[in-house]
């Protein structure tokens, strides 16, 4: 059959096979075996299992004589070359193909009849490949997927025709939450994407309950989950699509990102409720992460254990007690926790660069809209570079860099759109991260081992350090926490309501703004120094 829908939607083996069994039956002769392909291999013979499996029991009865009846001598093959391949191999064989259609002849009219009826079903078969892609890419180009639709959506019929995708829910907010947590830093690696779909009972999975390794990483490279459209292969390059996406273009280019950067702390599967520190925890001596175990005593009695395995390192299998690494690490969180004074005050300074973000939208818009014209402006000069270009390496280099460009334009046309228009109000958009903020080990001595893991990851920018006998070293904070640190020191003093500067200085002082997350939010600290 020329394709696999004929399978699914049609009956066509069945009624090809039966003319052929009528042709056979009035002939006299015996059906030894019936070889059924479910397509037509785009011409090649060699590429259909039946065809080689038809070749291979000529092959192994080479002193019987066979005859190989069609139902039509274009279900041998739909191209010139590979026909006459086909034929080759059946004299060869001594077997004789008959068709109730076609009479085979072995004159030059008789070989002149079948180059010209296997040529014109070659012409059928590339002339309809041909009006199929470039329907196909038509379709791509006005931004509507046209292949099969990725996990978290379905086609659905349009109003004005044709199909359209949708997302398919349950399952839509499954993968979005995996996509935004990804960007956010809530999964650090690729496999840790994948162990959230594996374990979530409302992803889609195969009988085992796994997903291929690829699963994840298309996921997350896919544009379709941002509302786009692109398909390098046929030249399309990525556009706004016709379907309503899961993320915003801005959420997809920090995945890319991310997929390209080296990511911190991978999870492990193997990490359990017994040892929550597990790879997180580095040797002071050879700075590879901790393991953990139970080892048992002389009595048969367990005990938790965290030890290096390193070969090479001198603190190799020295034990530490479970209860002393993590009643320690307690002991940093509780040291971390802002003063409840520290941490109001650095709530006010939240809700009032909060409030003052609308001043600035209007400039951060202008600014926007330049950086989109300066991209447009960019565009034009690499395409007249490429009509100068002569070497074609040159000519891909532009190429990539138009392609950099426009995905950058999509990027700015989406912050413009966006400018001002805040995703959640402030107690709803802060209130998670505030109660983080305000007690992490809190949080820590509640949550599940994700959420632990997820305290980890918030809380230390770098892996922790851990000296036998002396406990952690100082610990690399994650600047929220670093924020609050510096405004505890005693020579700082917080920029008062009225404005950033003073109305009377009364000294020297260095102004620092330190970016938290989103990036249009900011703690803005005063070292004061005494006036000379």
């Amino acid at each position: 059959m020329s394709d696999t829908k004929q399978k699914t939607e049609g009956s066509g083996l069945e009624s090809q096979e039966h003319r052929c069994r009528q042709f056979a039956a009035e002939r006299g002769l015996h059906v030894e075996a019936v070889f059924h392909d479910d397509s037509s291999g785009g011409g090649n013979f060699s590429k259909r299992p039946a065809m080689t499996e038809l070749l291979s029991h000529l092959k192994r009865n080479k002193h019987t004589r066979y005859v190989v009846i069609f139902d039509d001598i274009k279900r041998a093959s739909r191209d010139v070359y590979f026909y006459w391949g086909l034929i080759r191999q059946l004299d060869e064989f001594d077997a004789q193909p008959m068709s109730p259609n076609f009479v085979f002849e072995k004159t030059p009219e008789g070989r002149l009849q079948q180059s010209i009826t296997v040529a014109a079903g070659e012409y059928e078969r590339e002339s309809s490949a041909r009006q199929t892609r470039q329907k196909t890419q038509a379709r791509l180009e006005t931004g509507f997927h046209a292949f099969k639709a990725p996990v978290g959506y379905l086609f659905v019929k349009h109003a004005n025709g044709g199909k359209i995708m949708v997302p398919k829910e349950p399952v839509a907010a499954v993968v979005r939450e995996a996509l935004e947590g990804f960007a956010s830093g809530r999964f650090q690696t690729k496999q840790e994407v994948r162990f959230f779909l594996e374990a979530h009972p409302l992803f889609p999975k195969v009988a085992s309950g796994k997903i291929g390794n690829t699963t994840a990483t298309d996921i997350l490279s896919s544009p379709l989950y941002a509302g786009y459209v692109e398909y390098k292969p046929w030249g399309v390059s990525l556009r706004e699509g016709q379907h309503e996406g899961l993320i915003s273009f801005e959420t997809f280019c920090k995945n890319q990102e991310r997929l390209k950067g080296r990511a911190y702390a991978p999870a492990r599967k193997d990490l359990n409720q017994d040892f929550v520190l597990r790879g997180a925890v580095a040797c002071c001596e050879c700075g590879n992460s901790l393991t953990a175990a139970w080892s048992k005593s002389g009595t048969g009695k367990l005990y938790p254990y965290y030890e290096c395995q390193t070969r090479s390192c001198t603190l190799r299998r020295k034990s530490i007690r479970r209860d002393a690494i993590e009643g320690e690490f307690e002991e940093l969180l509780k040291s971390i926790t802002p003063s409840q004074n520290l941490f109001k005050a650095a709530t006010r300074m939240f809700k009032i660069q909060w409030d003052r973000r609308a001043v600035s939208v209007k400039a951060q818009k202008a600014q926007f809209q330049k950086q989109l014209k300066d991209v447009d402006k960019g565009i034009q000069e690499t395409l007249n570079s490429i009509v100068a270009a002569s070497r074609p390496s040159v000519v891909r280099a532009f190429e990539e860099r138009i392609d950099k460009l426009e995905s950058d334009k999509l990027l700015l046309a989406e912050k413009i759109a966006k400018c001002g228009t805040p995703v959640r109000p402030f107690d709803e958009m802060y209130r998670t991260a505030l109660r983080f903020l305000e007690n992490p080990l809190n949080i820590w001595e509640l949550g599940s081992l994700e959420v632990k893991r997820e305290v980890l990851k918030l809380t230390f920018s770098g892996p922790l350090v851990y000296e036998r006998n002396r406990g952690y070293r100082t610990p690399e904070l994650s600047l929220p926490f670093k924020a609050l640190g510096g405004l505890a020191m005693q020579k700082n003093e917080m920029v008062p309501e009225a404005g950033i500067e003073p109305a009377r200085p009364r000294g020297r002082g260095i102004f620092l703004p330190l970016r938290l997350s989103p990036p249009a939010h900011a703690l803005f600290v005063v070292w004061s120094t005494p006036s000379p």
